[in-house]
């Protein structure tokens, strides 16, 4: 394109038109022979060579006549085309300079259509964080599909992965599934599985509280506060819990007993389970329901009886035979204070060969203070091998050597353990605040976190909280001082004075 705008250049000054000095090939070969009839004509008569050089002389008078007129017309043709050529140039030049600019306001237009749909990707991928629904409703659905027989655990974990990979395009395409029959939704999901290509992360919790479900003390907006931040962060969070007559099932959306049961082992035989699912804040809720031991979760408050260690350990073994039934795979398993801790030891003895080899546990330890000793022979209740487990390094009390220590066990078979919380250091928990826990605290010291205090704003924030001397926030916290000093006066304290209460 540069040769041709150089050229423009170059012929928008052309020369007037001009006539050719050369004589042309065809007056060359005129005259040529005009010499050799001459000197053909010397023998013959005068009369005779005068007459035929009149008539040579006229055959050259026409055709250089006709050769001049030939050269006029071709100048012109000539000049012609060029003309046509300097304005076919110039007009393609345009087009050249138009198509340019056309070009460059395509690739404005693309880039600001990009830049759209990024912004538009991240907001959708916000509201699926948000509201993740319509994944558990998949999720659940493929519980029951395993329960049924419809496919088998290997299959439902790859369906799983599925959904956590392509969150936002699973939420898409499986928008509306309250009305499709098991059988569609399995081949949609089938089909959608071929575009499969990494693994996502999902937790399972496994505990004996949630908040608004079944809530006695901290545990319960534990559970529900640390599901919901780590789903917004984008994990796969799902909470299994024992079905209590006395919960408040009422807050769960889409709740429904599935029409499948499963076994679990206990006592020496397998135990019918009837299983409840439903959505809570975004988070997908199990609930387990014994169907031999219909007593042990039908009661009037959730913990405080003679036979608790039975009653969740019962519901710990029930949680990991449905894991694996269900054929789920997650890659933490949370659990949480004695009443589940047990999971521990059954996860690393009997589970981690069943298809969870990928799984690991996360044990958090509320209150230290309670621990739950045990017979050791109760846990072969469970399928637990006693022997093996009734020594100091595993599940043996550290200060009543003829029992086992059951919050001891989940300390010692986690791979990460967290203490709740603390202004101290790990050593100075391990020496005061320990209860006995302390050798195997200090073994076990460096998979040991502690986690900082901190305070649920959807609970209780002080920035509206009418009862404060002054009001605070994480942006403004100046009021904080005046509601510190207001308690120091209340307890008695000296106003220099400074000390760290504990509730225990």
């Amino acid at each position: 394109m540069a040769a041709i705008g150089n050229l423009s250049l170059a012929i928008t000054a052309p020369s007037p038109p001009f006539r050719l000095a050369v004589p042309s090939r065809r007056t060359l070969n005129l005259r040529c022979w005009l010499f050799s009839r001459k000197h053909e004509n010397v023998g013959d008569p005068p009369s005779s060579r005068i007459e035929s050089e009149a008539r040579d002389k006229n055959v050259v008078d026409e055709s250089v006549f006709s050769s001049e007129k030939e050269l006029d017309v071709n100048s012109s043709d000539v000049w012609k085309l060029f003309n046509d050529a300097q304005r076919n140039i110039l007009y393609l030049n345009n087009q050249r300079l138009k198509a340019v600019d056309e070009l460059d306001a395509i690739r404005r237009e693309k880039h600001l259509l990009i830049k759209k749909l990024e912004q538009l990707e991240a907001e959708k991928k916000a509201d699926v964080v948000k509201d993740p629904g319509t994944l558990w409703e998949l999720f659940l659905r493929i519980d029951t599909m395993v329960l049924s027989g419809m496919i088998n655990s290997e299959e439902a974990t790859h369906l799983r992965k599925v959904i956590v990979n392509y969150q936002i395009s699973i939420h898409d395409a499986f928008y509306e599934i309250q009305h499709k029959k098991d059988i569609e939704l399995l081949s949609e999901l089938h089909h959608f599985s071929e575009k499969i290509t990494r693994k996502g992360m999902h937790i399972v919790h496994i505990c004996c509280e949630m908040e608004p479900i079944a809530s006695v003390g901290s545990l319960a907006t534990y559970v529900t506060g640390l599901s919901c931040a780590l789903q917004r962060k984008g994990y796969l969070v799902e909470v299994i819990l024992p079905k209590y007559t006395i919960a408040d099932n009422g807050a769960l959306q889409e709740f429904r007993k599935t029409e499948f049961e499963f076994d679990s082992y206990f006592g020496g035989c397998w135990h019918k389970n009837r299983v409840w699912t439903g959505v809570l804040y975004g988070i997908g809720v199990t609930l387990v329901e014994p169907l031999n031991n219909a007593t042990f979760f039908n009661r009037n408050n959730i913990y405080g009886y003679p036979d608790d260690f039975e009653r969740f350990t019962y519901f710990s073994r029930a949680s990991m035979d449905y894991l694996v039934k269900t054929g789920k795979q997650p890659d933490v398993l949370h659990i949480h204070n004695w009443e589940t801790a047990i999971i521990g030891p059954l996860f690393w003895d009997i589970f981690v060969h069943q298809g969870l080899a990928g799984t690991r546990v996360l044990c958090t330890c509320h209150d230290l203070t309670s621990q739950c000793l045990e017979q050791p022979e109760k846990l072969a209740l469970c399928g637990l091998n006693p022997s093996q487990l009734h020594r100091p390094d595993r599940m043996q009390d550290n200060d009543k050597p003829d029992l086992i220590n059951v919050l001891k066990g989940g300390i010692v078979y986690s791979n990460k353990v967290v203490l709740m919380p603390s202004f101290l250091s790990k050593d100075k928990i391990f020496h005061s605040l320990s209860h006995g826990l302390e050798p195997t605290l200090a073994i076990h010291k460096e998979k040991m976190l502690i986690a900082p205090y901190g305070y649920d704003n959807a609970v209780w924030d002080p920035s509206l909280d009418k009862f404060l001397p002054a009001k605070y926030s994480a942006d403004n916290i100046e009021g904080k001082a005046t509601c510190k000093d207001e308690l120091r006066h209340h307890l008695g304290f000296q106003r220099p004075s400074s000390a760290v209460i504990y509730h225990l």
